[in-house]
């Protein structure tokens, strides 16, 4: 596979990511742990069976239990938070917010070993941050719980970027290893569920739906593209197209009439968007400058 080849694959996992918020309002009033049961169960189940029809069981067991373990923690935990969020707020806003891992992934890469955190990063930070709080402060007591839900997002972002930094290191991995990742979020998930939430389950042929396309796309191929992307094509240019998910997110609600286009949510965009750019601006001048060092 080529580099190009598999920075093409990656892309795909950035459109499905778009759809994500609108599967997940079409799939309530199903609570947030038996969506996350469902819908990586479905994922892990398509992976395991693409596991076995191309031979590639044998080479999951070289994986450590550990990495099995963060990649568990690391996609049960964004989406308990990511589906709680949307839950609680406002699916445009809240989404918005969590949509904030591209930049937090930019800014956090440049305290790593070897990295420097450049001006063009801290203004990017500024930039897409204000455009958060205006999210935040345009929805004060416009919905009960709202605080919550956007506090939920904000940490599913931090979730993500965590997530995505510490994967950057894990280039060994084979990417059958995602299918693990998604079976064992979907055994832990079902066990919270049992344990702190009333089951409700989807309602009619839409949320039913809606469940199956989250598991087969947003939460299901999309990992394991996103794994192909990272770890075998441009990570930098992989990295500069995640800025385009928020945009594609609202977008998406605002058509679907799911969410109303606003000019608080229009510049909300604009700002978390471009703030995001200009941090991987930065990023990409840094790298420039030391080749032509």
């Amino acid at each position: 596979m080529t580099r190009n080849t598999a920075t093409l694959i990656g892309f795909s996992a950035v459109a499905l990511w778009s759809l994500l918020a609108l599967f997940t309002v079409a799939s309530a009033p199903v609570p947030p742990l038996l969506l996350n049961a469902l819908c990586f169960g479905i994922g892990g189940g398509v992976g395991l069976v693409w596991l076995l029809c191309t031979g590639g069981l044998g080479q999951l067991r070289g994986v450590p239990l550990s990495v099995y373990a963060f990649g568990a923690a690391g996609l049960f935990g964004y989406h308990f938070l990511y589906f709680s969020a949307l839950r609680l707020a406002p699916p445009a806003e809240a989404g918005l917010i969590a949509y904030l891992w591209p930049l937090l992934i930019v800014v956090f890469s440049g305290l790593l070993p070897g990295e420097r955190l450049r001006a063009g990063h801290l203004a990017g930070a500024v930039l897409a941050f204000a455009g958060a709080a205006l999210i935040v402060a345009g929805g004060i007591g416009a919905l009960e719980g709202a605080g919550a839900g956007y506090t939920l997002a904000f940490l599913a972002a931090l979730t993500w970027a965590g997530y995505s930094l510490v994967s950057r290191r894990l280039g060994h991995v084979p990417t059958g290893a995602v299918a693990v990742f998604c079976l064992a979020s979907s055994v832990l998930a079902a066990i919270a569920h049992l344990a702190l939430e009333n089951p409700q389950w989807p309602q009619g042929i839409t949320g039913w739906g809606a469940i199956l396309a989250l598991g087969l796309g947003p939460v299901g191929l999309a990992f394991f593209t996103w794994d192909i992307g990272v770890k075998r094509g441009d990570i930098q240019l992989l990295g500069t197209a995640s800025y385009a998910a928020p945009l594609l997110s609202t977008l998406v609600l605002v058509i679907a009439g799911v969410a109303r286009a606003t000019p608080v949510l229009a510049v909300s965009a604009a700002l978390i968007a471009g703030g995001a750019v200009l941090a991987a601006r930065a990023g990409r001048d840094r790298v420039r400058r030391s080749k032509d060092g």
